[in-house]
């Protein structure tokens, strides 16, 4: 079973009750009509990212779908809260590339994105021998990267909520769907 395609996606629920935000944040996100199976963060070799729209018509109510899933919650007013999903892609994709998943309080939304971004950079750069300093970030770094030969595509999908005045609960998601 190795996915041939992937899109990415996210979503923000806001309800009384913490499983209900996290509902909601679901069907935000367009994926709350699957049975949805975590899993760890390898992006297959060969795996094609399409757009959200396309992805969704693959799949089918109930269907047990695999996906990288980042999640946090609060029912604090004011409370800064972050899910973010990283991507590093190898240029040649014969070869896997990661995922990673950050889930936080207190950062920003550029802060969140650009730390799953990093993160999932970096565990590529182990992989394929690359140099990477944890102290820059990888977009200080792709310069280094193209002169040692190795060329990689990175991005993020990053949600945000601040907890609501109104003690609800509000749950944020970002996903990377792989779909069989």
């Amino acid at each position: 079973m190795i996915p041939k395609y992937a899109f990415i996606t996210k979503g923000v629920g806001e309800a009384k009750e913490k499983l209900t935000s996290f509902e909601m944040a679901l069907r935000d996100a367009g994926i709350a009509e699957y049975n949805l199976v975590k899993v760890s963060s390898i992006m297959p070799p060969h795996c094609k990212i399409i757009n959200k729209k396309d992805g969704l018509k693959k799949l089918s109510a109930g269907q047990i779908v695999f996906v990288v899933l980042s999640e946090q919650s609060t029912n604090e007013p004011g409370r800064k809260v972050a899910a973010s999903v990283g991507i590093a892609l190898p240029s040649d994709r014969s070869k896997h590339g990661y995922l990673s998943e950050h889930h936080t309080y207190g950062q920003t939304k550029k802060e969140a994105g650009e730390y799953a971004e990093d993160l999932a950079a970096y565990m590529l750069a182990t992989t394929i021998g690359a140099p990477f300093d944890l102290n820059k970030n990888y977009n200080e770094q792709k310069d280094i990267w193209k002169i040692s030969g190795q060329s990689v595509k990175t991005r993020e999908i990053t949600s945000y909520a601040e907890g609501p005045k109104n003690k609800n609960w509000v749950t944020v998601i970002s996903a990377t769907v792989l779909i069989i």
